[in-house]
C-alpha cells in the first residue's frame, strides 16, 4: 500500500472512531440528561435552524419519546392537590409547545407534572403567514405570531381518545381552547371545544388573551366576558362525565388594573364562576432592553422580559379573588426561584416554555430541584404551604 493510501486509510479510521465515540458520548449525555451538553452542544445546534423547523423538531423529538425518562423522583414536597387532582409535581409545559397534542407521553416522561396542549380550534386552520417566531436569544424571548395554527378539534380529539383509552395515560391533561379566525360566533367555537373535550380532558382553558387573533382580546372586556363565560359554564355542566373537566380562564398581561377588578368581579358571579387562572399569556408591550434584529416584530413576547409582570398580575388576581381562585402562574420561568417567586405571589401550579426551547429537557429537573431546596430552606412540607406567603389579602 501506497504511503498515501496509507495516509488516508489511518484518516478514514480516526474518523469513524471519533464518530463513534461522540455518538456514544452524545447518547450517554442524553440519557443521563447532561445539562451541559445540551446547553454547549444540543441547543446551540438547534438555534441554527429556523425557530419553526426547530420547534417542530421539539415536538417530534417529544412525540416518539427519543429522549430517555428522566431519572429524577420528585420529592414528596412537590407533590400538590389542586382542585381535585393530585400533581405529582407543581411545575407543566405551557400551551404553546404541543400545539396538537402529538408528545403528551413525552413530556411526561421528561419529568412535568402536566401538561397542557393547543390552543385547538374547532376547524382547521393554517395561522398566521411565516416567518412567525423569532427568537431573541440576548434577552432569553421569543415573539411569536402563530395565529392558533391547529389541526382542529376532531383530529386532536382522536389523539387525546387514544391516550387515554388505547395507551392507558393517566396524567393530567389540558386542553387549552382558541377560536378560529374568522369565526362568526366565537362564543360556539369555545362552547364546541368544551363538548369535545371534556370527556378527555382534566381541565379546559379558555384563551381569549392570544394577541395574535384579531379582536380576541376584546373577549376580555366585562360584558362580552360575562356572556361568553356564561354559556361555556352551562355547556360544561351538561358534560356527562364525573368529575366534569375544570373550567380555567387565561389572562393577557397587558390589562389595566381596572380591567383586572372588572374581570374579578365577572368571575366571581355564580353563574360565570371559573375554577382556575393561567397567568399571563404573551406580551404586546416592548421594553426597551429588548436587543437585536427581531426585538420589534409584531406578536407575543414571552420569556425573562415577562417574568416580573405576570409575577405582579399574579399577586393582584389573588388579592381580587382572596385567594379563592387556584392559579397556573407562566411568563419568563428560567429557574426554581422564578416558579418560587410565583407560588409565592399567589400560583398554586406552574407553567413554562421559552425556557425549554432556551435550555432543553435538564432545565425540568433543574427548576423542580432548585424550588425544592427552596421549599425546604424556608421550612415548607408542600408547594400549597407557600402559595401566596408574599401577598397580604
Amino acid at each position: 500500500m501506497s504511503p498515501r493510501r496509507l495516509v488516508l486509510e489511518q484518516l478514514k479510521t480516526m474518523l469513524y472512531v471519533s464518530a463513534g465515540g461522540f455518538s456514544l458520548f452524545s447518547t450517554y449525555s442524553i440519557y443521563q440528561g447532561n445539562e451541559n451538553f445540551y446547553e454547549n452542544i444540543i441547543l446551540p445546534l438547534a438555534h441554527k435552524i429556523d425557530p419553526e423547523t426547530s420547534h417542530k423538531l421539539a415536538v417530534t423529538v417529544s412525540k416518539y419519546q427519543l429522549i430517555p425518562k428522566s431519572n429524577f423522583k420528585d420529592p414528596a414536597e412537590l407533590s400538590t392537590n389542586v382542585w381535585h387532582l393530585n400533581f405529582k409535581n407543581p411545575v407543566g409545559v405551557a400551551a404553546g409547545f404541543d400545539k396538537q397534542g402529538e408528545a403528551v407521553e413525552g413530556l411526561d416522561k421528561v419529568g412535568f407534572g402536566f401538561v397542557e396542549i393547543g390552543s385547538v380550534t374547532p376547524v382547521p386552520q393554517l395561522g398566521n403567514d411565516k416567518p412567525r417566531v423569532f427568537r431573541l436569544i440576548e434577552n432569553s424571548a421569543i415573539i411569536n405570531r402563530y395565529g392558533f395554527n391547529s389541526e382542529g378539534h376532531d383530529v386532536v380529539y382522536d389523539r387525546l381518545q387514544d391516550l387515554r383509552e388505547n395507551k392507558k395515560f393517566v396524567g393530567i391533561v389540558g386542553v387549552n381552547l382558541g377560536k378560529n379566525k374568522n369565526s362568526q360566533n366565537p362564543v360556539d367555537d369555545y362552547v364546541k371545544g368544551v363538548q369535545k373535550f371534556g370527556s378527555v380532558a382534566d381541565y379546559l382553558v379558555i384563551n381569549i388573551s392570544s394577541p395574535n387573533t384579531p379582536g380576541l382580546r376584546d373577549w376580555q372586556a366585562k360584558d362580552q366576558l360575562h356572556n361568553l363565560l356564561g354559556n361555556i359554564i352551562e355547556a360544561r355542566n351538561k358534560v356527562n362525565r364525573h368529575p366534569r373537566p375544570l373550567l380555567l380562564l387565561k389572562l393577557a398581561p397587558d390589562l389595566t388594573k381596572q380591567e383586572l377588578e372588572d374581570i374579578s368581579q365577572v368571575i366571581c358571579d355564580a353563574k360565570c364562576s371559573v375554577d382556575g387562572l393561567v397567568i399571563s399569556n404573551t406580551t404586546i408591550k416592548r421594553d426597551p432592553s429588548l436587543i437585536g434584529p427581531h426585538a420589534q416584530e409584531s406578536g407575543g413576547l414571552s420569556g425573562i422580559p415577562l417574568a416580573n409582570k405576570s409575577t405582579e398580575m399574579i399577586s393582584d388576581m389573588y388579592k381580587l379573588t382572596k385567594g379563592k381562585i387556584p392559579i397556573i402562574g407562566v411568563g419568563g420561568i428560567f429557574t426554581g426561584k422564578d416558579a418560587y417567586d410565583k407560588i409565592k405571589a399567589g400560583a398554586s401550579l406552574i407553567q413554562f416554555y421559552t425556557a425549554f426551547v432556551y435550555h432543553g429537557p435538564p432545565r425540568v429537573t433543574r427548576i423542580k430541584k432548585e424550588l425544592h431546596q427552596l421549599l425546604l430552606k424556608d421550612g415548607y412540607s408542600s408547594v400549597g404551604d407557600a402559595v401566596g406567603k408574599d401577598v397580604k389579602l
